[in-house]
């Protein structure tokens, strides 16, 4: 079987501080580099010609999937990869990867690769997905949609167990880039599709938009068109903008109908029971907390909040039993998050809990 052949294809704009990071860790896995340049004022450009020729220019039209789509119409080898500037792949990922073009049937379509794209303060994954990575050239994949642009998922699919890291250099503040495009589409009378409702949706939450934002994810389930990942997100959202807006009466139900799309998620398990929480009724918020505390990471390409995997959960139930009184539980709740992770709130815990029982 030979070896398949890779073209990483970049989309960038103003990256000189992560672009070189981004390439060391990747260009011993590929066979071409293409960087397609959207707007850059600072030595972006500069440091991409330091790894290859094919740099070049596009004008910015509020639009990623026209300017990943230029990139991957430059792309001459078997299958396009693409990555952001500020991500990062690490050596064990790079072994992986050379070691799966020596393996890659060719009638693979997709290659799909964990993403993990937030990390907490002790490095830990607390987000991570599932994305698109290699496609092979000869189909033709397209990019869709202005914002939070894809290509669907469709052909022979291989889901790899390679990883990339997401990592910013530093922290910036909101960005309006997004909502401002959407905003701009809706004014001009774009009819936005389900997936675009939902991430519209996800946007205006992201800027405190609740109102709004509750009636774009509303849209998108009555639609009964989304992706089921996406049903469940939409629901976990909506029972915090419902919050939010004081509208309690519409939590439970929207955080149950979440069980209609697939098996029940720890996050909303957690959701039930911080409403009972908020209520006072910490029996049932202690009941709704160990359920999400029992339940597996799901089997799932959609995003992940890994804390929801044990550690909030059982630091939930730690919290209602101390105020049910019961701390003996309590302790033993502590202790089972600090198998997961290791934080302040443990050694808080474990200290106010020892006055309790001695």
């Amino acid at each position: 079987m030979a070896i398949i052949t890779i073209s990483l294809c970049m989309i960038v704009k103003n990256e000189e501080a992560v672009l070189a990071r981004c390439l060391d860790s990747i260009k011993d896995a590929v066979d071409e580099i293409i960087i397609v340049d959207t707007g850059s004022t600072d030595n972006t450009k500069t440091i991409a010609r330091r790894y290859t020729d094919n740099v070049y220019d596009f004008e910015w039209i509020d639009d990623f999937s026209a300017a990943r789509n230029e990139a991957y119409s430059k792309a001459t080898k078997d299958y396009q990869m693409w990555l952001d500037a500020d991500d990062v792949f690490p050596i064990v990922s790079l072994e992986q990867l050379v070691e799966l073009k020596a393996v890659l049937d060719p009638e693979i379509d997709i290659v799909t690769m964990k993403y993990i794209t937030h990390f907490d303060e002790q490095d830990n994954p607390i987000l991570t997905s599932t994305r698109e990575r290699l496609t092979k050239r000869a189909n033709n994949p397209t990019w869709i949609d202005p914002i939070h642009e894809c290509i669907p998922l469709v052909g022979n699919i291989l889901y790899s167990d390679i990883v990339v890291h997401h990592r910013k250099e530093k922290e910036e503040g909101i960005s309006y880039r997004n909502i401002n495009i959407y905003e701009k589409l809706e004014k001009n009378g774009a009819i936005f599709t389900p997936r675009q409702q939902y991430y519209f949706a996800r946007e205006l939450k992201d800027h405190s938009r609740w109102e709004k934002s509750a009636l774009y994810f509303e849209m998108f389930l009555e639609s009964g068109k989304g992706w089921i990942e996406d049903n469940i997100a939409s629901c976990y959202n909506l029972s915090f903008c419902y919050n939010m807006l004081n509208i309690q009466e519409k939590i439970v139900p929207i955080l149950i109908k979440s069980f209609a799309y697939d098996s029940p998620r720890a996050e909303i398990c957690s959701e039930l029971g911080y409403y009972y929480k908020r209520a006072h009724q910490y029996k049932i918020a202690l009941q709704w907390f160990q359920v999400a505390a029992s339940l597996d990471s799901p089997d799932s390409s959609g995003f992940i909040l890994q804390d929801y995997r044990g550690y909030i959960p059982n630091i939930e139930c730690c919290v209602c039993c101390c105020y049910l009184g019961d701390y003996e539980r309590a302790a033993w709740f502590n202790e089972q998050a600090a198998l997961y992770k290791h934080t302040d709130a443990i050694d808080i815990n474990r200290e106010y809990l020892t006055s309790q029982l001695s």
